[in-house]
C-alpha cells in the first residue's frame, strides 16, 4: 500500500542536482551519470516525489563511480506528487497514482533499456525506491534484468514476488507501514523457496520507510543505515550486473 510515510521528509527538488546531466531518452527526460567506458547499466526508479530529489541523484553518482552507466528516468513526465497543505498533505495521492500507473512506467522502462542497449550497455540492473520498486519487480518478471533491488518497496504483493525471475534484493525498514518487516520477511520466504532465483533480504533497524534517499543528515542512525543500504545495493549489483 501507499501511505503517508511515502511522503515523509520530502526533498527540496532541484533540477540541477548531481554531477551528471539531464538527457532525453526517446520521449523521457532522465538524469544520466556514467563512469567512462561503462558497459553495464543501472536504472534507478524514484519514489513518487520524482527524479529531481538531490539525495537520489547523489546515490546515482555513487553508483556511477562504481563503474556503471546510470539512468534516473522521469517516469512522471514532470508531474511528481506534490504534498498538499492543511491537515492531510497526502490527500490526492490516489488520483495521482491513477495518472501514473505501473503499466505505463513498465512500458517506458523497456524503452529506456532499448536506448541503453543501443549505446553498447550489455548488462542492465535496476533499483526501485517505494513506488519505483513495483516497476523493478515488473521488469524482474521477465528476462531483461540481470538483477533488481527493492528499497523500502510499496504496492507489492506476494503474487508479484512469486513470479520474479531475476536475482532480487529487498532492503526494508524496521518502521514501515507500506511494507512492514513481516511482509518483507514473507517476500523473503517466497524467494527462498525458489532455488533458481538468488535473493537477499535485509531489514535495517531504527529507520523508517524512505530512509535510503530521504534520511535526515543529522540523524546518525538513519545516515549509517542509508550508507549501509547503499553498500548492500552496490554489492548485489556488482555480483550480477557485469
Amino acid at each position: 500500500m501507499a501511505g503517508p510515510q511515502c511522503c515523509a521528509s520530502p526533498p527540496q527538488l532541484d533540477p540541477g542536482a548531481g554531477i551528471g546531466r539531464v538527457e532525453t531518452f526517446q520521449h523521457l527526460s532522465a538524469y544520466v551519470t556514467a563512469s567512462p567506458d561503462a558497459k553495464a547499466g543501472v536504472i534507478l526508479i524514484s519514489d513518487i516525489l520524482g527524479f529531481e530529489a538531490p539525495k537520489l541523484r547523489k546515490l546515482a553518482d555513487k553508483v556511477a563511480a562504481a563503474g556503471y552507466f546510470v539512468v534516473v528516468p522521469d517516469f512522471f513526465y514532470g508531474d511528481p506528487f506534490i504534498l498538499g497543505s492543511g491537515d492531510n498533505p497526502f490527500a490526492g495521492v490516489q488520483d495521482w497514482l491513477k495518472r501514473h500507473e505501473k503499466a505505463k512506467a513498465f512500458e517506458d522502462s523497456t524503452k529506456v533499456i532499448e536506448v541503453l542497449k543501443s549505446r553498447g550497455i550489455s548488462a542492465i540492473g535496476a533499483a526501485g525506491f517505494c513506488w519505483g520498486a513495483k516497476v523493478v519487480v515488473e521488469l524482474a518478471k521477465g528476462e531483461v534484468l540481470k538483477a533488481g533491488v527493492l528499497l523500502h518497496p510499496s504496492l507489492l504483493t506476494v503474487d508479484d514476488i512469486k513470479v520474479v525471475k531475476a536475482p532480487l534484493a529487498i532492503l526494508g525498514a524496521e518502521i514501515d507501514k507500506s511494507s512492514p518487516p513481516e511482509l518483507i520477511q514473507q517476500f523473503g520466504a517466497i524467494l527462498s523457496a525458489k532455488p533458481e532465483v538468488d535473493s537477499f533480504v535485509k531489514i535495517y533497524p531504527g529507520v523508517a520507510h524512505g530512509w535510503t534517499v530521504r534520511y535526515d543528515e543529522n540523524d546518525e542512525v538513519a545516515v549509517k543505515n542509508a550508507e549501509e543500504a547503499h553498500v548492500d545495493m552496490l554489492e548485489w549489483l556488482n555480483k550480477y550486473v557485469n
